[in-house]
């Protein structure tokens, strides 16, 4: 029986993707559409970052900054949409098991990083409208380095504490994941040994990087909206809103994403039935207690 286990948990090399399956005569409509947001998004982020090293006006903490989030986002990017079209263009959804860890490796490098960065971007917002007389002294050189540095870094280990539990954990099948990239809830209902720690581990990493920069991105609008409500030219209150809003916009995009995803409480309705009745078998005493369960 042993040597029975031992076959059926290393018997799965390749993760099925099912991502649009249910979708199969809009196929080439999403082909164009994920390949438009691909380009525009890449092309977009690289010439950001082109502009902003060769403008010297724009060697401001701001921008440097922007410029980080910019190769954050083509990095991120270039993780998940070109697998996505290649199997929209061949049809082949397989992904091997290390090829799995990989991409959710950097996924979770990225987002984690990215977290961080758009905390320091409303940071950098905050010195600028509200101590103008002290940002020169605040944001100067080495400390715009250490807070960027410290967003990669954080990113990194993050993604290392989780990819090392990942890869402990062993997969005896089925082997579908119903995404389209390598998510981790997902991954996780396909383990055939105790999740409890790493979903443990996941939900306090998605906490710590997503609740503090949120938190901190909110009251550092609270306090930049108060300072511009108290400027009296209307054209520098309609500057500062500006600069400030779209900023907010895509915290509130990105962050609430991820809590929602990763922080809320779990329902069964957001599962699939087969997924289901996989996890309770699994996590129950018995496979006789189980089935004398009735459903819902």
């Amino acid at each position: 029986m042993a040597n029975t286990e031992g076959r059926n948990q290393t018997s799965i090399t390749e993760f099925v993707l099912l991502g649009f399956r249910d979708l199969p005569e809009l196929l080439a409509l999403l082909f164009l559409l994920f390949r438009v947001i691909c380009i525009v998004t890449l092309a977009g982020n690289i010439l950001i970052v082109a502009l902003v090293v060769a403008d010297r006006r724009f060697h401001t903490p701001m921008y440097f900054f922007l410029r980080n989030l910019s190769c954050l986002e083509t990095c991120y990017t270039s993780t998940l949409l070109p697998r996505v079209l290649a199997s929209f263009l061949t049809g082949d959804n397989t992904i091997s098991v290390s090829g799995c860890m990989t991409q959710f490796y950097f996924v979770s490098f990225f987002a984690a990083a990215e977290c961080y960065l758009l905390a320091v971007m409303s940071y950098d917002r905050y010195s600028a409208i509200c101590k103008p007389l002290h940002y020169a002294a605040l944001m100067n050189t080495r400390f715009c380095l250490s807070l960027a540095a410290g967003s990669w870094i954080n990113g990194f280990l993050a993604g290392i504490i989780v990819i090392v539990l990942m890869l402990q954990l062993t997969f005896s099948g089925p082997n579908k994941i119903d995404h389209f990239c390598c998510e981790s809830t997902e991954m996780l209902n396909l383990c055939c040994n105790g999740t409890n720690q790493i979903e443990l581990v996941i939900t306090i990493l998605a906490a710590i990087f997503t609740l503090p920069p949120f938190v901190l991105t909110v009251m550092s609008h609270v306090c930049i909206i108060f300072t511009i409500l108290r400027i009296p030219s209307t054209a520098g209150r309609q500057k500062a809103f500006s600069t400030c809003s779209s900023h907010l916009i895509v915290v509130a995009i990105f962050c609430g994403t991820l809590i929602t995803v990763y922080l809320l409480p779990k329902t069964n309705t957001l599962e699939r039935p087969e997924q289901s009745v996989l996890h309770l078998l699994r996590n129950s005493d018995s496979y006789g207690q189980s089935l004398h369960i009735q459903p819902d």
